[in-house]
């Protein structure tokens, strides 16, 4: 299963700001993680909107992890992005196959083993280190001018 690039850019904008603990700003995510900043305010909006992350307005505000925001697993963030959908669409067009078809069946089943392995992983379990440390000297190397 590949995922779409909203939930790869949501783990990411998670993790950097999870490992991160401060407040920071779309445009700063957006050039950390070198993606358009436009596609990253939609993306900090569903996750503020899920409960992973906060967002205060105002001169002094930003994005932050929400309080119980490294909770969450990973299975829940991309069933959020990606939906419940089938790998495959047997109604449209009417598949020909579809009356003794085992094909659906089972790639439901690996569906839900991909997303069941994937709730056994936190936010907090994928910023440990080394990428707790890693995401961190990107902070540091971005602050002082550095490439990220």
């Amino acid at each position: 299963m590949k995922l779409n690039r909203s939930t790869d850019m949501a783990l990411r904008i998670a993790m950097l700001t999870a490992a991160d603990g401060r407040r920071t700003t779309v445009d700063e995510l957006a050039d950390r993680l070198a993606l358009p900043r436009n596609h990253v305010a939609k993306v900090v909006q569903r996750l503020q909107h899920l409960g992973v992350l906060v967002t205060i307005r105002g001169r002094s505000g930003g994005v932050a992890l929400a309080a119980n925001g490294t909770a969450y697993t990973v299975g829940a963030v991309v069933r959020a992005f990606e939906g419940d959908g089938e790998v495959v669409d047997c109604e449209t067009p009417a598949c020909p196959l579809r009356a003794a078809c085992r094909l659906r069946r089972e790639l439901r089943r690996a569906q839900d083993a991909f997303l069941a392995t994937l709730d056994q992983t936190t936010l907090a379990d994928l910023i440990e280190p080394p990428t707790l440390l890693l995401t961190l000297t990107s902070s540091v190397d971005h602050e002082v001018g550095g490439t990220s």
